[in-house]
């Protein structure tokens, strides 16, 4: 099962819609977003995406029922633990405990955002993964992850950059 990854959206609608069309190219089978959309609005480039989705709210995403109502009920107030294609994964959007949840070995993949920075590395069995911003407001890079949950294998998650 493929899966594209991404975080810290912040209404950017131009550039959300380029990772949709991203996601969409790739084939992905799911989508996870874990957190900071913003507004409503911003939402609705996702109605194009070919897959499902769903993700967490994130520290800048202030209008709860409309988000909830705009994503249809995908999108869920705090830790979300999913179980995909036999893998247990951990999405949130702040966690400072996230080493230590994904030392735990109670996960396999754990999905974070809200540094705005790409991050993608092992700790233990656990594969972790920030996606970096969409948006690309604080670090000017747009960027979003793929990844195949068979290997989980950080020398093969695909860094999507988008201009």
């Amino acid at each position: 099962m493929r899966i594209g990854i991404l975080s810290d959206t912040h209404d950017n609608i131009e550039a959300i819609t380029r990772v949709v069309e991203a996601f969409n190219a790739r084939q992905v089978d799911f989508v996870i977003h874990a957190g900071d959309y913003c507004a409503p609005f911003s939402l609705r480039p996702f109605s194009e995406l070919a897959c499902d989705w769903l993700g967490v709210l994130g520290n800048n995403d202030g209008e709860i029922k409309g988000l909830t109502a705009a994503s249809g009920g995908r999108i869920k107030e705090g830790n979300r633990v999913l179980n995909r294609d036999g893998r247990r994964i951990l999405v949130d959007h702040i966690n400072p405990l996230r080493d230590a949840l994904a030392k735990s070995g109670q996960f396999d993949l754990l999905i974070f955002g809200h540094t705005h920075t790409l991050e993608v590395y092992r700790e233990g069995k656990c594969l972790c993964v920030n996606p970096g911003e969409v948006c690309g407001y604080l670090t000017g890079r747009r960027t979003a992850v793929c990844l195949d949950l068979d290997g989980l294998d950080p020398d093969r998650v695909e860094i999507i950059s988008m201009k």
